[in-house]
C-alpha cells in the first residue's frame, strides 16, 4: 500500500492532519445541478421529504428523500439510497433514474421511501468520507458522529414502520484502492495489504440473516445489463468468500453499514464497477436500476 502524503505512517491523524486532508478536498461538480434539480422535478410524481441539512453549508447540503404519494402503512415499505459514499456516481443516478422512470409501477404494491443521495458534500468532492475524514457508511450506528449518517437513520425512524426490504446502491472503483484505502491505512495508522478490485457487478447480504434467493434474484436482472464480478483465485470478492455467483456477506449491523438501519428481512448493498472496460455511466446507471426493480420484482412474487 503506497504512503499517503498526509500524516506519519504507523501514527493515526490528529486533528491537524485531518484538517490538512479537508483543505485537500474542493468542489469538483455540483450537488444542485445534478441531484437537487433532479428531485424537485420528480415534484408531480413524488412527495419530496426535506429531512435535514448539513452543518457544513445548509444552503448547499439540503437533504431530500423522495416518498410514494398516498402511504398506507398496510402496504409493505422498501426504502432505497444512494450515494452514502458521495463519490459513487450511480448510486445517486440510479437512483433517481428509478424514481424517474420506474418507480410509479410499483406504488400501487410497495410504500417507497429513496433517498438518492445521502453525502451531498462527498458528492461534489468526489471523496468517500464527509468532511470529518469520517466514513459515513461505517457510522450507521447509535448517537453516530456523521450527520449524513444520523440525518438517514432519523428518517427512517420518523416513518414508523417495518421496512420490508432495504435497496443501497453503491460503487466499487479503482480509485478504492488508489486513493481511499491508503486515506484509511494512513487516518488510523495501519498498513493495510494491497486488494484486488473485481471487475463487474456484485452485492453485499446480511451473514446474519442471508436471503440467497432474494440476492440470486437481483444478480439475474442485473446479468442483463452488465457483467456480474467472477471471484478472483482464492474464491472471493474483496477478501470475502463469494456465496454464490455475485453475492458476498458482511456483518451490516457489526460494521455500522447503511443496509443494517431499517433491519429489515431483505438488505442489499449493491456494488457496480465503473471502471471497467466494459462499462458506461449509462450501464452502470441501468445496473443499479436493474438491481432495485429486481429486488421489488422478486418480492412481489414471494
Amino acid at each position: 500500500m503506497q504512503h499517503y502524503p498526509i500524516g506519519t505512517p504507523g501514527t493515526p491523524w490528529g486533528d491537524a492532519e485531518k484538517q490538512q486532508w479537508r483543505a485537500t478536498q474542493t468542489i469538483k461538480r455540483s450537488y444542485q445541478t445534478e441531484v437537487v434539480e433532479k428531485i424537485i422535478a420528480l415534484a408531480p410524481q413524488f412527495d419530496i421529504v426535506q429531512y435535514g441539512a448539513l452543518s457544513y453549508d445548509t444552503t448547499r447540503y439540503p437533504l431530500f428523500a423522495l416518498k410514494s404519494p398516498n402511504w398506507d402503512n398496510s402496504k409493505p415499505s422498501i426504502l432505497v439510497t444512494g450515494g452514502v459514499h458521495g463519490y459513487e456516481t450511480s448510486g445517486v443516478q440510479g437512483a433517481l433514474l428509478f424514481a424517474k422512470n420506474y418507480a410509479a409501477d410499483y406504488f400501487a404494491d410497495f410504500n417507497l421511501l429513496i433517498a438518492p443521495c445521502v453525502s451531498p458534500w462527498g458528492y461534489e468532492v468526489i471523496n468517500r468520507w464527509n468532511p470529518l475524514a469520517l466514513d459515513p457508511n461505517r457510522n450507521f450506528v447509535a448517537n453516530s458522529p456523521a450527520e449524513e449518517s444520523a440525518a438517514l437513520m432519523q428518517l427512517v425512524a420518523e416513518q414508523q414502520v417495518q421496512f420490508l426490504a432495504h435497496i443501497d446502491l453503491h460503487e466499487t472503483t479503482d480509485t478504492d484502492e488508489t486513493e481511499f484505502r491508503p486515506a484509511l491505512a494512513a487516518r488510523d495508522g495501519k498498513y493495510i495489504a494491497p486488494g484486488e478490485i473485481p471487475d463487474g457487478f456484485y452485492n453485499v447480504d446480511d451473514s446474519a440473516s442471508p436471503q440467497p434467493a432474494f440476492h440470486k434474484a437481483i444478480i439475474d436482472a442485473v446479468a442483463k445489463v452488465t457483467h456480474i464480478a467472477p471471484a478472483d483465485k482464492d474464491g472471493n470478492i474483496i477478501g470475502s468468500p463469494v456465496v454464490q455467483p455475485g453475492v458476498i456477506e458482511y456483518a451490516l449491523k457489526q460494521l455500522g453499514l447503511c443496509a443494517s438501519i431499517t433491519g429489515a428481512a431483505y438488505s442489499c448493498t449493491t456494488e457496480v464497477y465503473p471502471d471497467s472496460p466494459k462499462a458506461t455511466d449509462d450501464i452502470c446507471n441501468q445496473a443499479q436500476v436493474a438491481a432495485v426493480k429486481g429486488a421489488l420484482d422478486f418480492l412481489l412474487q414471494r
